[in-house]
């Protein structure tokens, strides 16, 4: 091989590795973003500003199981805080070395690996993400539709939507969340943020629903 064939060959190959570590970086950026929490999570219209795709994944999640946005949305800000990796705290052994965690609960819904995995064939997504918001929405509104259906909940009764999703609606018929003065406390305050996300949309969802080129004309 002369000497130019062989500079020619180490240019290509120092040009290709060059473009797949950008290609690499670019692809690392994209996900780092979309596993991060949204700037201002206390307002719904703020949150799909910042994830036009968030508002289209809740939106079929909402026509595909029959709840409404602002109340799937009030339960994942409850639960994880729109964290896409979220976990619950480990348990402390002499109140300082860490221990297990009290669950297998994980990502944005904070669903549990049984419940995950009856949502993945309920819902025929087998390849579903919990860290994944958009199968993580469709998962909240697939268990709150299952809810009013057997446990016959209003679709709009977020505190009691709640409940069912964390006792169980077995546990919930039998009354459980009664003796949970923390589970009582935080199902209001699903009912409170619901309420609250469901204003907020009322003002956006207009815009929400345009186009990316009605967004540029407006």
């Amino acid at each position: 091989m002369s000497t130019f064939q062989h500079r020619r060959r180490h240019a290509f190959y120092s040009f290709s590795s060059g473009r797949l570590l950008l290609l690499l970086l670019v692809i690392s950026f994209l996900v780092a973003c979309a596993a991060s929490q949204p700037n201002n999570i206390t307002n719904v219209c703020s949150i799909f500003e910042d994830r036009r795709g968030w508002y289209s994944a809740a939106k079929s999640a909402e026509d595909r199981w029959g709840i409404p946005i602002a109340v799937n949305m009030a339960f994942i800000y409850q639960e994880s805080s729109f964290i896409a990796r979220a976990k619950p705290d480990r348990t402390r052994v002499l109140w300082v070395i860490p221990g297990s965690r009290p669950s297998s609960a994980y990502g944005y819904a904070q669903a549990l690996d049984g419940t995950w995995d009856d949502y993945r064939v309920a819902s025929r997504n087998r390849g579903a993400s919990r860290s994944d918001f958009d199968d993580s929405i469709d998962f909240v509104a697939w268990y709150n539709g299952n809810s009013r259906r057997i446990s016959n909940i209003s679709a709009f009764d977020a505190r009691n939507l709640y409940f069912a999703y964390h006792e169980g609606n077995g546990g919930y018929q039998r009354g459980t969340h009664r003796s949970k003065p923390w589970l009582l406390d935080a199902a209001d305050r699903v009912q409170t943020n619901s309420e609250r996300f469901a204003i907020q949309l009322n003002s956006c969802r207009r815009n929400l629903e345009k186009n990316w080129f009605q967004r540029l004309l407006s």
